[in-house]
């Protein structure tokens, strides 16, 4: 089955394997969510030795990844994004990053794709804080290539590093030949109209936006960030100099993340027109995704819309 037919969850646990067979310091820890993590029966069958079940025990899953990674191992813990930030938040802050240890901890289900487990689940602040601890790199891919090429890059780089992990099929962006560097934006489509930027599970109906408007004579300039922190501030910069408007837009809280990022550095460096589109300041509820997106307003739809509002701002 081609890599882009697969859900992202079994990409993750067969990108472990791979990068157990490389290197046999790569372990595969969870908290009783193996089979939503996609590694379990993948991992345990075919390194029973690098994979460990804590139970429900996230904040024991963290401090005791940190106390592998001091002795030379590198631990991806994955579990529920609201688990793997809101709930072990202070054994990430002082064990991994504080201490600045090579743990990897990757939050599933984030935002609304959280679906039918509903507001308690449905964690849409994991982003803005994670950004905000020290020594805390935070990464978002948006296909199934990505993915594996960020993972790359994490087993073999020493850094505190969260990542978010869609666990159904997304639709492909990149292919084979995608790479990863952390604080690089990837420009997905050139404009000179407006500026659109995106992270994640958004840049999928992003780049389906920018087509359609190219076809209404919208020029998108539409900008991937798959690192939320390092944050590629130069590449927007010099984008929105030139659109004179920027849509920023993400399956999170607008408030502290990717737009919060697009906005700091605008700020500071080039003050523009900014719609931020995501969850205002809300729970989530059980519902699907569609619904979610229309309410809150950053659907298809609703980016389509704030491009061509801000489109030509530079003129």
């Amino acid at each position: 089955m081609p890599l882009h037919d697969q859900e992202m969850r079994f990409v993750y646990g067969a990108t472990l394997n791979e990068l157990m067979v490389a290197n046999p310091s790569v372990l595969c820890l969870e908290a009783d969510l193996s089979k939503a993590s996609g590694t379990n029966p993948q991992v345990p069958a075919a390194h029973p030795e690098n994979f460990v079940n804590f139970g429900v025990a996230e904040a024991n899953m963290v401090a005791a990844a940190a106390g592998l990674a001091t002795e030379g191992k590198i631990p991806f813990c994955a579990t529920f994004t609201c688990f793997a930030s809101r709930r072990v938040y202070d054994q990430i802050t002082i064990s991994v990053a504080y201490a600045n240890n090579n743990v990897k901890i990757v939050g599933t289900s984030p935002g609304v794709t959280a679906g039918p487990n509903g507001g308690t689940h449905m964690c849409f602040q994991d982003l803005a804080i994670m950004r905000a601890m020290p020594n805390m790199h935070v990464y978002s891919p948006c296909d199934v290539y990505e993915l594996r090429a960020m993972m790359r890059h994490m087993a073999g780089n020493k850094q505190p590093t969260y990542m978010q992990l869609i666990r159904g099929q997304v639709g492909a962006v990149f292919d084979e030949s995608a790479t990863f560097s952390p604080g690089r934006a990837m420009r997905l489509r050139e404009g000179g109209d407006v500026t659109l930027v995106s992270t994640g599970y958004m840049t999928h109906f992003a780049l389906g936006v920018a087509k359609s408007l190219a076809a209404e004579g919208v020029g998108v300039d539409l900008l991937h960030y798959p690192s939320v922190k390092p944050f590629d501030a130069a590449t927007l910069v010099e984008s929105a100099r030139r659109t004179g408007g920027v849509v920023a837009v993400e399956n999170q809280s607008i408030i502290g993340g990717l737009g919060g990022a697009v906005c700091e550095v605008l700020a500071e460096h080039c003050p523009t027109r900014v719609r931020r589109l995501g969850v205002p300041d809300r729970f989530g509820e059980v519902a699907s995704e569609e619904y979610l997106f229309n309410k809150h307003g950053f659907g298809p739809a609703q980016i389509a819309a704030a491009c061509r509002e801000l489109a030509g701002g530079a003129r």
